[in-house]
C-alpha cells in the first residue's frame, strides 16, 4: 500500500490506482482535475449517481476539483428543464461544483475554429454524402470502407462551405465536415468520422446564432483540454471512441487529458436508458420523470431514497472493467440500513379491522408514550392517543390459526405496541361471513407493555386510535418490470412488452397515526413492521395526503448474502 492509498484509508480501485501514480510522478504537475459531463436531454438516473460519486469522489480524495459541464451539443434533444433538474439532483446528491458549471456550447467559437485550423492542415473536408450514403461507404467490421468522393477537395472550397452550412444556406442532411483519417480502419469510429452537421435548431444557450452543431466526440475531449482536466473517467461505451479522442488532442496540439474507462451501472428489473425512459414517459407507461417507479434520481427522491443510501449503494456496487448486472435488492439493503438508522417510527394499519375493548371505559382517550426511534435514543418519544375503539391489521388475525401464530386469535393475548395486553373475547361478522369486528378485554396493569407479574407475550402488533387516525392514500409500488433483463422479448416485441402490470397498488382505506401530518415532504419514516414511506411531493402540492412506500422491510438480498 503506497502513501497515497494510506492516506485514502481503503484499497484504491484500478482508476484511484492509475490516478495515485500519476500523482506521485508529478504528472501533471501533481493535479487532479475531473468533471461529470451529462448531456441535458433528460433526467439523471441511478447510472449518473455512479459517476457523480465517482468524479466528485476522487476530485475530494485527492484534494482535486470537479467540474460539472452539460455537454450541450444537440438542441433537438436538450431542454432548460432538464438543465435545471441535472443541478438539482447534484446538489441533492450533496455534491458543489462552486463555481465550476460550464457547457459545451461555452466553447462553440473555440470548436469552430479548431475545424478550420483541421480543414487547413488538410484534415478535415465538407462531404456532400447523405447520412444512407455515408453508412454504404463506411464498410463493416470485416470489411474496409471507401473513400469519399468529396474527401480532395481543395482546401479554400471546404472553407467556403463550411462558412455557408454555419450561415444557414443548406438544408439539414445535405453536407456535414467530416475529418480526415482512414477508412480501413478496424475501429469504425476512425472512418472519417462527422465533426460537424447542420441542424435549424435554436439552442437553449445560444439561441439560433450557430446554424451547425460539433458531434458529441469533436466537443467532448477538447472541452476536456479547455477545462484542464486531467483525468476523463467514462463508462465503457466510450472505449472504442478513445483513440477519437487521442487523435484530436494530438492533432490540435492542445492538452491531452488521460480517458479511463469504467462499466456502466446496470440494475436488473429496470431500464436505464435515457430513451428508453423518454418512451415511458411520452407513452403514459409512468407518471413522468420523477414516477417512483423509475431509477432517475427525481423518482428515487420522491420514493423516499435518501442520498446517503444512493452514495453508499454506489460505494458498495464499486468499480469493474467489464460490464455487470447489480441487483435490486443490493439498492433496497442500501436503503434500508440507512433509514433503520434515522426514520421516525410511526403506526399504521394498511387493510383496518375494528376492535373493540370492552372492558375500556367508553368515553376515555388517554396519550401513551411511543418511540420515535430505538435506533437512535436522542430522538425521544411521542403521544399517541388510545381509546375503546382502535385498528388493527386484517393480516393480524386469523379465526383458526396454527401452531406458533403468534398474532391474534380468539382466546389469545397480544401486546398492542406502547398501549396494552389485549385478549380476543369474540368475533362479529357480517351476512357475508366476512370479520368486521373483534371484541376485545385488555388488563389495565399492562399499560406500556408490562405487567406487575411480568408475564410474557410473544405477539406484539401494531394499532391506530379510532378517534385520532387519518386515512390518506397508501402506493406500494414493486418491480417497474417483471423480468430481471426487461431487453429480452419475444421476436416482434420490446422492453414494454415486460412492464409489470402490477408495479402500483394503490390503498384507500388504510389508516396512519395522526401524527403524520406534521413530517415534511419527502421526510421518509417507517410504519412499524409494514415498511418504509415518505409523504408524496407531487400530491402534497395539490393538497392531497398520499404516502409512498420507498421499501417494504423484509430484506431479502442481506439474508441471502449472510450465508
Amino acid at each position: 500500500m503506497n502513501m497515497e492509498e494510506k492516506e485514502l484509508g481503503k484499497s484504491l480501485d484500478f482508476i484511484r490506482t492509475i490516478i495515485s501514480e500519476d500523482v506521485t510522478s508529478q504528472k501533471n504537475d501533481g493535479r487532479v482535475h475531473t468533471r461529470f459531463p451529462p448531456e441535458p436531454n433528460g433526467y439523471l438516473h441511478l447510472g449518473h449517481a455512479k459517476s457523480i460519486c465517482l468524479n466528485f469522489g476522487i476530485a475530494e480524495e485527492f484534494n482535486g476539483l470537479c467540474n460539472l459541464r452539460l455537454d450541450d451539443t444537440n438542441p433537438s434533444a436538450e431542454k432548460a428543464e432538464y438543465a435545471l433538474a441535472i443541478q438539482g439532483d447534484l446538489r441533492w446528491l450533496g455534491f458543489d461544483w462552486e463555481d465550476r458549471l460550464f457547457h459545451a456550447s461555452d466553447n462553440f467559437q473555440q470548436l469552430y475554429e479548431w475545424a478550420i485550423q483541421l480543414i487547413k492542415d488538410h484534415k478535415a473536408y465538407v462531404c456532400d454524402l447523405t447520412f444512407e450514403e455515408m453508412r454504404e461507404y463506411r464498410g463493416t467490421l470485416t470489411e474496409p470502407g471507401k473513400n469519399s468522393p468529396y474527401r480532395n477537395r481543395e482546401v479554400s472550397e471546404n472553407i467556403d462551405l463550411l462558412e455557408r452550412m454555419k450561415k444557414g444556406e443548406f438544408e439539414e442532411g445535405t453536407k456535414t465536415l467530416r475529418v480526415k483519417i482512414d477508412m480501413n480502419s478496424p475501429n469504425l469510429n476512425m472512418r472519417d468520422p462527422v465533426i460537424y452537421r447542420i441542424m435549424h435548431r435554436e439552442h437553449p444557450e445560444t439561441g439560433d446564432k450557430w446554424k451547425i452543431y460539433p458531434s458529441y466526440d469533436f466537443a467532448h475531449g477538447q472541452s476536456d483540454s479547455l477545462e484542464g482536466i486531467t483525468h476523463s473517467l467514462c463508462t465503457l461505451e466510450f472505449e472504442h471512441h478513445r483513440p477519437l479522442y487521442d487523435w484530436f488532442c494530438k492533432n490540435l496540439g492542445i492538452h491531452h487529458p488521460q480517458q479511463i474507462e469504467f462499466a456502466r451501472l446496470n440494475l436488473n428489473y429496470t431500464v436505464m436508458s435515457k430513451r428508453k425512459m423518454l418512451r415511458l414517459v411520452e407513452e403514459g407507461h409512468v407518471d413522468g420523470w420523477d414516477d417512483p417507479r423509475m431509477a432517475t434520481l427525481s423518482g428515487m427522491r420522491r420514493r423516499g431514497f435518501t442520498p446517503s443510501s444512493i452514495r453508499s449503494f454506489c460505494d458498495k456496487v464499486g468499480l469493474a472493467k467489464r460490464e455487470n448486472i447489480i441487483e435490486m435488492e443490493l439498492l433496497e439493503f442500501c436503503l434500508r440500513e440507512d433509514l433503520n438508522k434515522s426514520a421516525h417510527r410511526r403506526l399504521g394499519v394498511l387493510d383496518p379491522l375494528k376492535v373493540t375493548i370492552s372492558n375500556y371505559p367508553e368515553s376515555k382517550v388517554e396519550e401513551l408514550d411511543a418511540i420515535n426511534n430505538p435506533e437512535d435514543p436522542t430522538t425521544g418519544t411521542r403521544k399517541v392517543s388510545f381509546s375503546r375503539e382502535v385498528f388493527i391489521d386484517r393480516n393480524d388475525f386469523m379465526e383458526d390459526p396454527p401452531k406458533k401464530y403468534f398474532r391474534m386469535a380468539v382466546g389469545k393475548e397480544v401486546r398492542l405496541k406502547y398501549a396494552y395486553y389485549i385478549t380476543c373475547q369474540k368475533v362479529i361478522k357480517d351476512e357475508d361471513g366476512k370479520i368486521i369486528e373483534l371484541i376485545c378485554e385488555y388488563d389495565p396493569e399492562s399499560r406500556g407493555g408490562g405487567t406487575p407479574d411480568q408475564r410474557k407475550v410473544k405477539g406484539t402488533i401494531q394499532w391506530v386510535d379510532s378517534t385520532t387516525a387519518i386515512n390518506p392514500e397508501i402506493r406500494l409500488y414493486d418491480r417497474l418490470f417483471k423480468v430481471p433483463n426487461p431487453d429480452e422479448v419475444e421476436e416482434g416485441k420490446d422492453f414494454l412488452s415486460n412492464l409489470n402490470s402490477d408495479s402500483l397498488t394503490s390503498l384507500s382505506d388504510a389508516l396512519v397515526e395522526k401524527s403524520i401530518e406534521e413530517l415534511q415532504a419527502g421526510e421518509p419514516f417507517q410504519l412499524e413492521r409494514i415498511g418504509y414511506f415518505t409523504l408524496d411531493t407531487k400530491a402534497q402540492e395539490m393538497g392531497k395526503l398520499v404516502l409512498n412506500r420507498s421499501v417494504a422491510m423484509r430484506d431479502s438480498w442481506a439474508k441471502k448474502h449472510s450465508k
